[in-house]
């Protein structure tokens, strides 16, 4: 059981962190279930509309809710999250590795993805997610420390994928069929 988490600081990073390492794990072949998230500035509001894609090659799920220039606290649509959970449960199957953008509220409160981590620990699956400052105690508390703490670049975090995969295969021989973890460094 493989569980890596990844914080940084400044608003947005850790989405295009978390979409690279996408990129390089997809280029390598590994197959993911999960979810990337991307953050659509406005002109008309101060606030960005976030977007979900799904993985591995899932739509596109708006997660915000327009609200007004003016509204404030969440302005996330829990029911597209939790139709994102949905198709996350359902790809977790042929996943190698499952990506979580960002262990938030919701999954601070078992909600969100928080089930579906758990599922892919229990199916050996390594998972890796993105924790901002704020959910980060809640996150500890949930991961029983059994969490390691990832450096926020991303071709470290692939080459701890690739760690993962190798070591899920020596204490599995026998298990699915997975493709076999490469290095991203050339």
């Amino acid at each position: 059981m493989r569980l890596g988490y990844v914080t940084v600081q400044g608003k947005g990073r850790i989405d295009l962190l978390m979409a690279e390492v996408v990129s390089l794990l997809e280029t390598q072949g590994i197959a993911l279930a999960g979810t990337v998230q991307t953050n659509i500035d406005r002109q008309d509001c101060p606030r960005c509309d976030m977007d979900l894609r799904l993985l591995p090659n899932g739509p596109v799920v708006r997660i915000s809710v327009d609200r007004g220039p003016e509204a404030r606290g969440c302005r996330l649509d829990a029911g597209a999250l939790e139709q994102s959970v949905l198709w996350v449960e359902g790809a977790l199957e042929r996943a190698e590795v499952l990506v979580v953008n960002k262990f938030g509220k919701q999954e601070s409160e078992g909600k969100g993805m928080a089930g579906v981590i758990a599922t892919a620990l229990e199916l050996g699956r390594p998972v890796i997610v993105g924790v901002n400052g704020l959910n980060l105690p809640a996150f500890q508390r949930f991961s029983d420390s059994m969490a390691e703490q990832l450096a926020p670049d991303a071709v470290q975090i692939a080459e701890w994928c690739f760690a993962a995969l190798a070591d899920r295969k020596q204490d599995n021989p026998s298990g699915q069929p997975s493709a076999q973890p490469g290095s991203v460094l050339l």
